[in-house]
C-alpha cells in the first residue's frame, strides 16, 4: 500500500520538482503539498538592501536561470500529482492548516524549504515527521549550508541531511545523509540542482523503507556552533571568495583527494534502503 505523505515546501521552481518528482512514485501517495510563498526570499532581501550588491545580484539571477535548465521542462511536461495547495509565507504554522493536517491522517510528513516548524505538528507527528536540509549537519547549519563550503573550501559537507524534526534548527536526529555529486567543470548551482535531483530520489526510498530505517549515531562531540550562518552573512565578500575558489579549481582539489577529504567529515547513512 502506498505511503500516504503531506510535503511542506517553498514556491521556486526546485520546490516545484521536489514535489512533483515526490509524487511520481507508484509507492508513494502526495495527499497535499502545501507550498510557501516566495515573500522574504534571499533574491528579495538583497535586492532591497542598502549597501551595493550587484554582484549578488547576478549570482541569484544566475542560479533561477540554471534552475530553470535543470527543472522546468521536467515540470511543464511531467503530470502534477503533487495536489498543491499555495500558502503565504509563515501560514504552515497557522491554527487551521495544522488542524488540516492532522486531519489528513498522513503516515509521513516532509519538510522541504519551508518556514521553521513552531506548530503541535511537532508533537503530533513525532517519529514520522522528516526535514530535508540542504548541507551536512551539523558541520553546516542555518542558511545557505551548500553555499558555504565553498567559501571555506570543505567541499566535503555539500550534501544533503534528512533528519527527524524537533524544536531547533537542524539540530534533528539525523535519519540519513548524501553527499553532492559534483565535476572539475561545475559552478556552485550546477551541483546544488544535480543535489536536489538526488536528495529527491534518495527521499523516495527513505519512506518506502521507513518502517527498516536503523537508529544512527553520529559523533556527540561535534561543535554544532562552529559552522552557524544567517541570511545576513551572505555578503558581496564572501562571495567573491567563493568564486575565487571555483576559479582557483577548488572543485578539482576535492577530487582529486576526495576520500581524504571526506573522512575528515563523516557522515551518517541507511545501509538497507
Amino acid at each position: 500500500m502506498a505511503k500516504r505523505v503531506v510535503l511542506l515546501t517553498g514556491s521556486e521552481l526546485r520546490h516545484d520538482f521536489f514535489r512533483i518528482a515526490m509524487a511520481r512514485d507508484p509507492e508513494i501517495r502526495v495527499v497535499r503539498s502545501y507550498c510557501e510563498s516566495q515573500k522574504g526570499n534571499l533574491q528579495e532581501q538583497v535586492r532591497e538592501a542598502s549597501t551595493s550588491n550587484s554582484l549578488r545580484t547576478t549570482y541569484l539571477e544566475s542560479r533561477s536561470q540554471t534552475e530553470r535548465d535543470f527543472f522546468e521542462l521536467y515540470c511543464r511536461s511531467t503530470p502534477d500529482l503533487s495536489n498543491p495547495c499555495q500558502i503565504v509565507k509563515g501560514d504552515i504554522n497557522r491554527d487551521d492548516i495544522v488542524e488540516e493536517i492532522i486531519e489528513l491522517a498522513p503516515d509521513i510528513i516532509v519538510a522541504y524549504g519551508c518556514s521553521i516548524i513552531r506548530s503541535r505538528l511537532l508533537a503530533h507527528f513525532r517519529g514520522c515527521f522528516i526535514n530535508i536540509h540542504l548541507g551536512i549537519s551539523p558541520y553546516y547549519r542555518g542558511s545557505g549550508t551548500n553555499f558555504w563550503p565553498f567559501v571555506n573550501n570543505e567541499l566535503s559537507c555539500v550534501g544533503t541531511t534528512f533528519m527527524h524534526i524537533d524544536e531547533g534548527i537542524d539540530t534533528g536526529k539525523i535519519i540519513h545523509q548524501i553527499r553532492a555529486r559534483m565535476d572539475v567543470f561545475d559552478n556552485i548551482h550546477q551541483v546544488g540542482n544535480r543535489l536536489i535531483c538526488d536528495s529527491v530520489m534518495e527521499c523516495r526510498k527513505l519512506i518506502r523503507n521507513f518502517e527498516n530505517l536503523s537508529a544512527l549515531e553520529g559523533d556527540s562531540n561535534i561543535d554544532f556552533t562552529k559552522r552557524y550562518y544567517r541570511k545576513k552573512d551572505f555578503t558581496e565578500e564572501a562571495l567573491q571568495l567563493a568564486l575565487a575558489n571555483i576559479v582557483n579549481n577548488n572543485i578539482g582539489a576535492y577530487l582529486s583527494s576526495k576520500a581524504d577529504a571526506d573522512r575528515r567529515y563523516p557522515i551518517l547513512q541507511q545501509s538497507n534502503i
